[in-house]
């Protein structure tokens, strides 16, 4: 099993995503709740998800000041951070079912 420290890359992750939004990235001084980082990143994920789709949408409606590859890239994004979220969700509940599956 490799040695990952859980708390840090999801930092990183949050930051990733933080920065794709174009929002300011904070640097985390304390230590933080698993909960509640993964509640930001959901939260992060959510907002480019309704983004993308507000854009598809205006898009669609024949907005003048968007551009085609504006509206792909900001797709692309939401899709990269719903990936991304669902690979960790299977990490976890992968985890889990190992930890579960432990002898006692």
């Amino acid at each position: 099993m490799s040695d990952i420290n859980v708390n840090q890359v999801l930092n990183q992750m949050r930051a990733m995503s933080l920065q794709a939004a174009g929002r300011p990235v904070q640097e985390a001084g304390g230590s933080t709740d698993f909960s509640s980082l993964l509640q930001q990143s959901l939260a992060s994920v959510n907002d480019t998800q309704q983004r993308a789709g507000k854009m598809v949408e205006a898009f669609e409606t024949g907005a003048s000041n968007l551009s085609l590859a504006e509206v792909m890239v900001e797709t692309q994004k939401a899709n990269v951070s719903f990936q991304a979220v669902l690979q960790v969700r299977n990490k976890l509940v992968e985890a889990y079912k190992d930890v579960m599956n432990m002898p006692m």
